[in-house]
């Protein structure tokens, strides 16, 4: 059977790993991977994020964008609870990197090294990168 036709009858769901390395500002991508994600979780797929580098100032408490004239829509991670988004990972290493720590965080995420970061990742059928 095609993953098309298992689509239609609603039989297959795929693991879909959106993982986010760049800071909240001065890009487009956290924004639009934020977009992306929540889009995703309406077709009801299994939807994760991993957020690894600077992506992990995008978890940042207290973020204030005035200087910069941007909307701060860090609020909006609360939010994905409410779409069944609940699996975030960070990475414990970018965190160190950048003095933050688990309890920096505006929502509540799993810690892990590298390499068992590496481990969830292989276990995707599809990984996407911002």
């Amino acid at each position: 059977m095609t993953d098309e036709m298992d689509m239609e009858e609603g039989g297959v769901i795929k693991k879909f790993m959106f993982v986010n390395r760049k800071a909240p500002y001065g890009t487009i991508y956290a924004l639009e991977g934020l977009e992306v994600v929540l889009i995703s979780a309406a077709f009801e797929q299994d939807v994760s994020m991993a957020f690894i580098d600077d992506g992990v100032y995008e978890l940042a408490k207290g973020q204030d964008t005035k200087a910069i004239g941007q909307k701060n829509f860090s609020p909006t991670y609360r939010a994905l609870e409410g779409y069944d988004i609940e699996k975030l990972y960070v990475d414990q290493k970018s965190l160190d990197e950048r003095g933050l720590t688990e309890a920096d965080l505006l929502v509540d995420v799993q810690v892990m090294d590298s390499a068992e970061l590496a481990a969830m990742m292989a276990e995707q059928d599809v990984l996407i990168s911002f």
